[in-house]
Formats: structure tokens, sequence, C-alpha cells
């Protein structure tokens, strides 16, 4: 009997290794894909309670982003934040933090997932749902839900949890593109009334 208990008790930790490892192969897949060197574009819908409803447009190079709602527009080089309000007509200069930028890019995840995290996957219908978890409680992104297409390996929603609360982004209309490094970084003479304000 107790050799029995042994047998399945390794059989099931081996599946939930294999599985594990499932897991991350799909994020990388994923990472590979929104990280292409050229970089893409694509247009999402937020649902927050924390950071309040939103649609827009983004533009993804690495760790670079530009992303463009009615409300505001965001320039981020991989370094400095510009986030430009067009109903004070002013630019705020900040250096985000992981939180932040996850809850303004999306495929912020790409930078994250690799340390820190575990892994689970389901799959529903012609998707993978890859959950993560953070493995360190201090950490301000605790939860994550990421739904890719088994196919391209695309993904189509991501989900975060910040306390206890929820964001989550719609993605749709993903494309690769040729994107130039000035696309992430604001230009004054585009805005040449705006107020800057430095807050680094």
């Amino acid at each position: 009997m107790k050799r029995i208990v042994i047998a399945l008790a390794l059989i099931v930790c081996g599946c939930v290794c294999s599985y594990g490892q499932t897991a991350k192969s799909v994020l990388d897949k994923c990472a590979a894909k929104i990280s292409a060197k050229s970089g893409v574009t694509a247009d999402f819908i937020m649902t927050s309670a924390q950071y309040g409803d939103a649609n827009g447009s983004i533009s993804v190079k690495g760790q670079k982003f530009m992303a463009t709602t009615a409300a505001a527009t965001m320039w981020f080089d991989g370094k400095t934040l510009w986030t430009y309000m067009a109903k004070n007509n002013e630019v705020n200069v900040t250096t985000p933090t992981e939180a932040q930028l996850q809850a303004l890019n999306p495929y912020n995840f790409i930078g994250m997932y690799k340390k820190g995290f575990s892994y689970t996957m389901t799959k529903s219908g012609s998707t993978f749902i890859v959950h993560l978890t953070a493995s360190d409680a201090k950490r301000k992104v605790q939860e994550l839900f990421i739904t890719v297409d088994n196919k391209s390996y695309i993904p189509s929603v991501v989900k975060m949890r910040q306390g206890t609360k929820w964001t989550t982004f719609t993605i749709k209309n993903f494309k690769a593109t040729k994107l130039d490094d000035s696309v992430f970084r604001f230009n004054s003479r585009e805005f040449p009334s705006a107020e800057v304000i430095d807050l680094r």
C-alpha cells in the first residue's frame, strides 16, 4: 500500500512539473510574439475598479510603449514615462513602478513573468489560460490571468490583481509593424503650449 501511495505521489508530481513547464513555454512563445524587434500595435479595452474604464490603442517595442486613450497619451522609453493630459494640457514626467507599468501597458507581463511567479494553466476552447501567482506577498501585482490563442500565441485578455482590485485588458487587432524608437518618447514640438511637470 505504501509503495502505491509513493508511486501515485511521484506521478502527480511529474504531471505538475510537466504542466508548469508547458505553462511557461506558452508564455515564452507569447512573449516572443509581443517582443518582436520591429514592434507591435493593438487596440485595447480596459475595465478597472482601481483605474476606471478606458479604451484606446497601444504600440509596443520590447519594454517601450506608447498608449493613447481619450483622456491621455503616454510614452515610455524603458525608463521615463511621459503622460499628457489633454484636459489640463500638461505633461507629467515620472519614473514608474512595476505596478504602474502593468496598469498602463497590458503587455508589461513579458518583462516580469520569468521571475517571482508560479504558473498553472487550463485550456478553454482554442485558448490557453495561464494563471500566475506572485511568490512574494509584498509584490504589487499579486496575480495575473493571461488568455493566449493556442495557435498564434497572441494574448487576447490580460487580467491582473493589485491588492483586492482587478484590472482587465481585452486586446484586439494585434499587428506586427516597424516602429522607430522616437515613437516612445514625448516630443515637446508636438505640444508647444503644454506645461511639463517633472515629478521624478
